[in-house]
């Protein structure tokens, strides 16, 4: 008996991962805990401690891939060393070099075989297996076949580790950290469990002030750690869960089955499931990082509440989004100018897209936008500033969609969210009347198209182009009639209406690519947006409206409060969050239990992954 719960504790099981979501991860934890409670003012032996059990807790998240983890912390730690002892610049960039490449390689070959696989196929028509290295090794070091050679799957939290290896790579070579001295106090840093496998991405320079820090956890802290970590099992179990498996899955399956007001009440809800589900884990990873002392950068801020798509990315994913802007967007040139790096993106996503429609006319169109582009930006030399920072907007935007995968649904919504941008910024310079005449034309070419060549997604574009025309029209109106209020919290509204509208919409391309798998990705995600625009976009039966709320009402309630929840101000989720912090223990005590039970209520038969695990 002591044999076998032994090896059921320690063994991996590929269809058991240690999740948050679980009893026996809150039982690891305790008994974590219980040991750092001895060693927290020991700080190398505290770090030394966590680097192993974060070891520990991937292992059982991931099996041997693990091995791959701990070569990424044993190689980095010598690469920042060899940065900062190098006595030229010269070297200290060669350096950098090797290590941003050896990353990027080991990134790039777990995450992209497939698609070099296949680019190499229809580019030459060569057949080139993949072929798994890093097991052929394995079998080696082994004697044995034990590992598959002849697939390539993605480890868990891969590129949240990696991406937090190069930045502590940047930052000593900008001479913002020193390099850690101590492997343990390394290793510490890049496996911390909390966040290991779906961030946030921790900077070197936040965080590896804190590994020499003695242990602090105030009375009011605690209290804010237990709230962030109900709050998460909250949101992942109540939010995301229960409305995915009970509504939203049901629905992206098989989306003609649906009517659609289904359809459309699914994508709204698949925003609310992704937020949840991301954001919980983040709260879970902050509340559990903080009881033992350690600080993790806020990963969202209320992302609904944006009034533009510039501003959701600023709220959305914020260490994702500020390690793209410092390591991708400001050395392609920024809002300043437009580098060798650019173009040479501008080439390669280009390349990809051609490779992933299967059609060269897509790198023809991209290549011509770009030549128009940069013909417009030497013969307006006024304009070529905002040109340029546009395109390296959509360039970090196209390659943060291909980061989630190599899939053409991926750079879609990518590419999506950089045109969403760019529009903004022009339509916030324009004055109230040429905003009219844009969109009464756009308008009324969408009404011209729905006549003339009838198509459900000429019909979603009448309706939203038609709501938008009536926004601009009343504030035409307003103006003309000698209004003087500015309106601030209606536009506001209004603005964060039509944000969260968008960004919904587009992930009708992301919600359909968790399968790594690009080709297979590329005909499921066009399958089901095809499908969901053509029930959303075609005849509707308002008379199954009423059976359907009563039908799911459990779900549109939630996703009705969740909303709720999400657009309450700040002032006030601050204050019920403090007010929590500060209850007796006793009380907090009971506050936890009672929520808890409530949780658990809600718990599908089967605990559902994290959705950023696959990335």
């Amino acid at each position: 008996m002591l044999l076998e719960f032994l090896k059921d504790t320690f063994a991996f099981d590929p269809n058991s991962p240690l999740l948050f979501t679980q009893l026996y991860f809150w039982v690891f934890f305790i008994f974590v805990f219980a040991i750092f409670s001895f060693l927290h003012n020991k700080i190398l032996m505290r770090n030394a401690f966590l680097f192993f059990v974060s070891v520990f807790f991937y292992y059982k998240t991931s099996g041997w891939f693990t091995l791959i983890l701990i070569f990424a912390t044993f190689f980095n730690y010598i690469d920042g060393f060899l940065i900062h002892r190098s006595k030229t610049d010269g070297k200290k960039l060669t350096w950098l070099i090797v290590g941003l490449l050896v990353n990027l390689l080991t990134l790039s070959y777990f995450k992209y075989s497939y698609f070099f696989s296949d680019m190499i196929k229809d580019l030459f028509g060569v057949e080139l297996p993949v072929f798994n290295a890093f097991a052929w090794i394995g079998n080696q070091l082994a004697g044995t076949p034990y590992f598959s050679v002849d697939q390539i799957l993605l480890p868990v939290g891969i590129s949240f580790y990696t991406f937090q290896c190069i930045s502590y790579l940047m930052d000593i070579f900008r001479k913002r950290v020193e390099p850690v001295k101590n492997i343990l106090n390394f290793g510490f840093y890049v496996t911390f469990f909390p966040q290991l496998v779906a961030g946030p991405i921790v900077r070197a320079s936040a965080f590896i002030p804190q590994i020499y820090k003695k242990y602090f956890l105030s009375r009011k802290q605690f209290g804010i750690a237990m709230f962030w970590i109900v709050n998460g099992m909250a949101k992942k179990i109540i939010l995301s869960d229960y409305i995915a498996v009970n509504f939203v899955d049901r629905v992206f399956e098989n989306p003609t089955m649906f009517t659609g007001f289904e359809n459309l009440v699914a994508l709204f809800g698949y925003s609310l499931q992704v937020y949840a589900d991301f954001s919980g884990y983040t709260d879970i990873a902050i509340g559990t990082a903080m009881l033992m002392g350690f600080y993790l950068p806020k990963n969202f801020d209320s992302p609904y509440k944006a009034t533009n798509p510039g501003g959701f990315w600023k709220r959305w994913h914020i260490s994702l989004s500020q390690w793209l802007q410092d390591y991708l967007y400001i050395p392609l040139g920024g809002n300043r100018t437009a580098s060798v790096g650019t173009y040479a993106c501008i080439f390669t996503i280009s390349l990809v897209g051609m490779i992933l429609s299967g059609s060269i006319w897509v790198a023809v169109a991209v290549l011509s936008i770009a030549l128009i582009v940069t013909i417009n930006c030497y013969k307006y030399p006024e304009k070529k500033k905002n040109l340029t920072s546009n395109m390296n907007r959509l360039n970090t935007m196209l390659l943060g969609g291909l980061w989630h995968g190599a899939s053409w649904n991926f750079m879609i919504w990518g590419g999506l969210n950089g045109l969403g941008m760019i529009v903004y910024r022009f339509w916030k310079d324009m004055n109230v009347w040429v905003r009219t005449f844009a969109i009464s034309l756009l308008t009324l070419f969408c009404l011209l198209m729905a006549k003339f060549f009838p198509a459900p997604f000429w019909n979603i574009a009448v309706v939203w182009s038609g709501i938008i025309w009536i926004g601009t029209l009343i504030r035409c109106f307003y103006n003309l009639l000698g209004g003087k209020s500015e309106m601030k919290t209606l536009e506001m509204c209004w603005a964060v209406f039509q944000t969260f509208v968008f960004i919904t919409w587009t992930r009708l391309f992301f919600r359909a690519g968790s399968n790594l798998n690009p080709a297979e990705a590329n005909e499921k995600a066009w399958n089901t947006a095809k499908d969901m625009v053509g029930q959303i976009g075609g005849p509707w039966d308002f008379s199954l409206i009423p059976d359907i709320v009563v039908g799911y009402w459990n779900v549109f309630i939630l996703i009705v409060i969740g909303m709720i929840i999400h657009w309450f101000p700040v002032k006030f989720k601050r204050w019920y969050r403090m007010n929590f912090a500060m209850l007796p223990i006793w009380l907090m005590a009971i506050v936890v239990a009672f929520a808890t039970f409530i949780v658990y209520q809600f718990v599908t038969a089967d605990l559902q992954q994290f959705i950023y695990f696959q990335f």
